[in-house]
């Protein structure tokens, strides 16, 4: 049964992988070929040299479905550990968003009211629109985002989401 015709947790993988061309290609052929939906990913590289990358996914499935995944994913050949960041314990998830707004007289003041609530910051002005910048938890880009829906919102980039083990634990 297919990742996405199943109500499932979502889960917050790191995946450590050899910086290598076609990797990534690898990692979502894995997902594709076996009916997994990929929420976000994002990607960077983590050493020094660039040799190491850290790819993030997030998905949905039951315990099982989600431990499929995990299995596989290590099984291949330049993935050298992968980590359930929502097993593990506490973790830190972070994502960073651009929000176009357009408006003006009452909905600009309110879209800069509210983004001040959201401590989302104007990096962008004109008499016309602005683009704000936030990072937080999803949640938070997504409570942001829906009420900039009601002002005017024309535009919306997301890095995707990256997380990490709170305390001394690495992923």
């Amino acid at each position: 049964m297919k990742i996405t015709e199943q109500a499932g947790e979502r889960h917050v993988l790191a995946v450590q992988v050899d910086n290598e061309p076609g990797i990534l290609a690898k990692i979502t052929g894995l997902f594709t070929a076996r009916g997994y939906n990929i929420d976000s990913l994002t990607v960077a590289d983590i050493t020094e040299d660039h040799a190491i990358s850290r790819i993030t996914i997030v998905t949905r499935g039951p315990p099982e479905v989600i431990d499929q995944i995990q299995a596989q994913l290590e099984r291949l050949i330049p993935v050298h550990r992968v980590t359930d960041l929502t097993e593990e314990g506490p973790h830190v998830e972070r994502e960073l968003a651009l929000v176009k707004v357009t408006g003006t007289g009452e909905k600009r003041v309110e879209a800069l009211r509210l983004a001040d609530i959201f401590r989302a910051r104007p990096v962008d002005t004109t008499t016309e629109s602005f683009i704000f910048e936030i990072t937080g938890p999803p949640e938070k880009v997504d409570s942001f985002i829906a009420l900039m829906r009601e002002l005017g919102l024309v535009e919306v980039g997301r890095t995707g989401v990256v997380g990490m083990m709170r305390g001394p634990a690495r992923a």
